[in-house]
């Protein structure tokens, strides 16, 4: 995992490559996330994941959540062959860190709107740009919850 800095000068490196970015709190690491990286990651030289830490991921998804550390979410992550590089943020949006970096793509997963995604003006302004990536039906964490819940007790 990289600080702010230490991410800006992997994204300097990448120069004059297209960097990817996007982000998200990933907590339950599963198919369709690794899809949408590697998906991601096909659009640039490198991908910078966002990786909304702990109280972050609180006030997103509720109390209880994550389930994973932020520490533990960024080492899984990081390794995957998609993921050029992890940076966290405390922020609600990632709109800073976007600022920031200033990534030639954002790439968001699901059914956003261009209009709806945080730094998606920003990231316009200095000439790149936004792309939708649908989700992959049948993954999503919020159904994996609901299941693991299900599960007959012992």
């Amino acid at each position: 995992m990289k600080n702010w800095e230490e991410a800006l000068q992997f994204r300097e490196s990448v120069k004059p490559g297209i960097v990817v970015f996007t982000n998200g709190v990933f907590d339950v690491l599963h198919r369709g996330h690794v899809e949408y990286l590697a998906d991601a990651r096909k659009l640039g030289d490198a991908l910078i994941l966002g990786l909304n830490g702990d109280e972050s991921a609180t006030r997103l998804k509720g109390h209880g959540r994550p389930l994973v550390s932020q520490e533990d979410r960024a080492v899984v992550l990081a390794a995957l062959e998609a993921v050029s590089a992890v940076v966290m943020f405390d922020e609600d949006t990632p709109r800073d860190l976007i600022g920031y970096l200033k990534p030639d793509l954002l790439i968001k997963g699901g059914d956003y709107q261009v209009n709806g995604i945080a730094g998606a003006t920003d990231i316009e302004s200095w000439g790149g740009g936004v792309l939708i990536i649908p989700f992959r039906k049948g993954y999503s964490t919020t159904d994996f919850l609901r299941r693991v819940r299900e599960l007959p007790r012992e």
